[in-house]
């Protein structure tokens, strides 16, 4: 009975890691022996630490960035312009081009995109509170979604809504893989993306 408590025991250990995402089973088995033969003290920490993220880490109020505070660090940071907003779909995008050091703007995270097949409407994502900062000051909207047709879905849908806002709202280049999500794209193709975004709706 105890050795199949066991093996009960290491296959919940394979099945959790398995969950995450990127990792397949093969690389689940190869994290759990690892963990099983680390120190308790190693595996302890890094339980407490993955609680401590988890219970301490929260949308940023202006942005929905991670933050640790009521704002994360970009959005606390008064050398940033505050009227230049890019448009991510998750706070790993902005990880993207913070690798950079070319983007002196602001962000603003949805945490999705519009997907009506998986009742993902305009409510389910943080839309409403990047259209009530266009309100006041901001100069330049840049949709940095990914080029899946979801993404393609929810710039079209914040490029109508915007267009009766003195908003100009451009574009990544075209240089990005059809089907792209920027957490995957390499540190060039960003930057030359974003040097050469285009406006949607230039005004005459």
């Amino acid at each position: 009975m105890s050795g199949y408590q066991r093996f009960t025991l290491l296959e919940n250990l394979v099945e959790r890691l398995a969950d995450l995402p990127s990792i397949g089973r093969k690389s689940a088995q190869r994290l759990a022996f690892y963990l099983l033969s680390a120190p308790e003290a190693e595996v302890e920490a890094l339980s407490n630490a993955l609680l401590q993220a988890r219970r301490g880490i929260h949308p940023c109020t202006i942005c929905g960035n991670h933050a640790e505070g009521e704002r994360c660090g970009i959005c606390s940071d008064s050398r940033r312009d505050q009227s230049l907003i890019c448009v991510v779909e998750r706070p790993a995008d902005i990880l993207a081009f913070e690798r950079l050091a070319a983007f002196r703007g602001v962000y603003h995270v949805l945490g999705g995109v519009l997907s009506p097949l998986d009742g993902i409407g305009p409510s389910e994502i943080n839309l409403q509170t990047l259209f009530t900062r266009c309100e006041s000051g901001v100069v330049e909207i840049v949709l940095a979604l990914g080029t899946h047709s979801e993404g393609e879905a929810t710039s079209a849908y914040i490029l109508q809504r915007l267009q009766s806002k003195p908003v100009k709202v451009t574009r990544l280049a075209r240089g990005l893989p059809a089907g792209s999500d920027l957490e995957f794209v390499d540190e060039i193709t960003i930057r030359r993306a974003l040097e050469g975004r285009v406006d949607l709706a230039p005004r005459g």
